[in-house]
């Protein structure tokens, strides 16, 4: 039988990524979006710091702390992305902030909605023990798909969100979402996705998570 065993942050690790997402948020976004997230985000603090970033061990950062730390890591590999595109003199048609913002909420989603969390520790012993699946789904909050629901919370806490924000934010999986696809599909140059922050932080989520499987 397989034996599974979950990652942990030691309560420190987890108190210092806290100080660093709320450092980017100060650092990056202005005016009164800084002080409106920041308060959002106080607001379901316990939520924020201990959600993982995924229900099983065999996706990414599946532990207590994880989607915090996944969330840093998105942010920081989204700035890397941005000079690179910068070197290779492609059309930069987004600001800076709204690149951080769009990484910072861009899995909002899976901390849930109405003081109702997304993840729950998982009771079920054989689903731990088999499939490594420490986490379920909250059954008690609507379905929605994560990028819609990260859009939802934005919205119900009164944070503006602009066009280039919603689009990075919704199409963030790329075309591992199916509801995607007539974005990235399109047989007319007139339905193309007209901003590059939306390739930028699907390519920054995917590089943030491969390197999370591998982190044991």
């Amino acid at each position: 039988m397989a034996t599974f065993k979950m990652k942990s942050l030691t309560e420190d690790e987890i108190r210092s990524n806290l100080e660093r997402f709320y450092e980017l948020i100060d650092k990056y976004i202005s005016s009164p979006r800084k002080e409106k997230l920041t308060q959002f985000y106080n607001s379901i603090e316990l939520t924020l710091a201990t959600s993982p970033a995924s229900s099983k061990i065999s996706h990414h950062n599946c532990f207590a702390g994880g989607y915090v730390d996944h969330v840093i890591r998105v942010t920081e590999a989204a700035l890397v992305f941005d000079k690179v595109w910068d070197r290779f003199n492609q059309q930069k048609d987004y600001t800076t902030e709204e690149l951080v913002f769009s990484a910072i909420n861009h899995d909002l989603g899976k901390l849930g909605t109405n003081d109702q969390p997304f993840y729950q520790p998982n009771d079920e012993t054989w689903q731990i023990e088999k499939q490594g699946t420490f986490y379920k789904y909250n059954k008690s909050i609507p379905h929605m798909r994560i990028a819609d629901r990260s859009l939802y919370a934005l919205q119900e806490a009164g944070i503006a969100v602009n066009e280039t924000e919603f689009l990075a934010i919704k199409l963030h999986d790329g075309l591992y979402e199916e509801a995607n696809k007539p974005y990235y599909i399109t047989y007319s140059s007139d339905f193309e996705i007209k901003t590059n922050l939306v390739y930028i932080l699907h390519q920054a989520d995917l590089m943030a998570s491969r390197v999370e499987k591998q982190i044991k």
